[in-house]
């Protein structure tokens, strides 16, 4: 059998290389060009997904009138963004650098426990002797950890800086969602043509896989993540709470990786109860308990099919995405490192088929050995 160098000639083999050559040329040339983009596209992509049944909802509402639809539902996100995220998104801002500056100073304000709790009754005196503890430790550590904290003052500050570009992105994605919303059916197809392609036996599962994954973790994470934050965000403001729209940020990266807002709402109803009176107090703690306990009553609601991926694949999504693509990274990374997560592990389990066997009649069967996805 003659090999591939005696059936092609010299010249044959200098084209070949040649083709090659510029086939990888334009491809990485291409990356370079969009790679400003891929945040944007990637998060325009991950709405379009989102939004699909609300637009086709809606659509069918008004007529079968994609076109309006996609104008309503952009509308509708451009107005949340530019409301109430923004609003808070200053407010964290300004947080992130006074934070900066006191620890770039080396002088962090902490808040000594108020008088009034000894007072409470059953656990007044309690509550006062552990906050005062809490006080005095944290700020002799504190004190001695100052200077190596102010390199993180510097990263504190940039983020800081990439807020607002981030914020551009994100209209920018909302916009060109609105356009390729009306287009979803065109690109499914395209995208199955692709995966065909790749996979073509397994296509049609990848494909489901992906979208469902897509809409768990975008509605049911971060979709849930982003309206307890911009909630327990509204609640912090009208407690006229210090730095109210960075604690908000903190409760949207806590429930991002499941830990919970309850790190950040137990603290701020301590200090609620202690510097405001009994109905403003009891009012906010009506409020903010609400807020804590509504991923319980939102995910099992939008997570229709569960989700299989592990908070630490989840985590490493929010931290390498943020770290690789500032603000918007925090949303896509979990989302794309899920997709991956669950497509990586459907395609094992398809690998663990057991390898085919002949009957007695002469039949080929196979064995399929079932596989977890997580």
């Amino acid at each position: 059998m003659k090999t591939l160098r005696q059936l092609l000639s010299a010249e044959d083999i200098v084209q070949f290389v040649i083709r090659l050559g510029l086939l990888g040329l334009l491809i990485l040339w291409t990356f370079i060009v969009i790679r400003p983009f891929v945040p944007i596209l990637s998060w325009s992509a991950v709405l379009v997904v989102a939004f699909h049944p609300a637009f086709a909802w809606l659509s069918q509402r008004l007529g079968n009138r994609p076109r309006t639809a996609s104008a309503v539902l952009t509308l509708i996100t451009l107005g949340i963004v530019i409301g109430p995220a923004a609003w808070l998104g200053v407010s964290a801002v300004e947080g992130l650098r006074d934070l900066a500056g006191q620890i770039g100073s080396g002088d962090l304000v902490l808040q000594a426990a108020p008088e009034r709790i000894r007072t409470w009754p059953l656990i007044g005196p309690q509550l006062y002797a552990f906050w005062n503890q809490a006080y005095t430790n944290i700020r002799t550590a504190l004190r001695e950890v100052a200077p190596y904290l102010k390199p993180l003052a510097g990263m504190m500050l940039s983020f800081a800086g990439d807020t607002g570009i981030g914020m551009l992105q994100f209209l920018l994605s909302v916009v060109v969602a609105g356009f390729l919303l009306p287009h979803g059916a065109q690109l499914v197809v395209a995208l199955r043509g692709f995966l065909r392609r790749i996979v073509p036996d397994q296509s049609e599962h990848f494909l489901e896989l992906a979208g469902a994954t897509i809409r768990a973790v975008s509605q049911g994470i971060i979709g849930v993540a982003i309206v307890q934050a911009l909630l327990a965000g509204i609640g912090f403001k009208l407690a006229g709470l210090p730095s109210a729209g960075l604690l908000a940020v903190v409760v949207l990266l806590l429930s991002i990786v499941q830990i919970g807002a309850a790190i950040i709402l137990v603290p701020v109803l301590v200090w609620i109860w202690t510097d405001k009176d009994v109905t403003v107090a009891l009012l906010l703690t009506v409020y903010l308990v609400v807020v804590g306990l509504l991923d319980n009553v939102l995910k099992p609601l939008l997570m229709g099919r569960g989700l299989t991926t592990p908070t630490l694949v989840i985590l490493i999504g929010v931290i390498g995405g943020t770290l690789a693509h500032g603000i918007i990274g925090l949303f896509i990374g979990p989302i794309i490192l899920s997709v991956a997560w669950e497509l990586a592990a459907a395609w094992i389990g398809i690998a663990h088929a057991a390898p085919a066997r002949t009957d007695q009649a002469g039949v080929v069967a196979t064995e399929t050995v079932e596989a977890p996805l997580s």
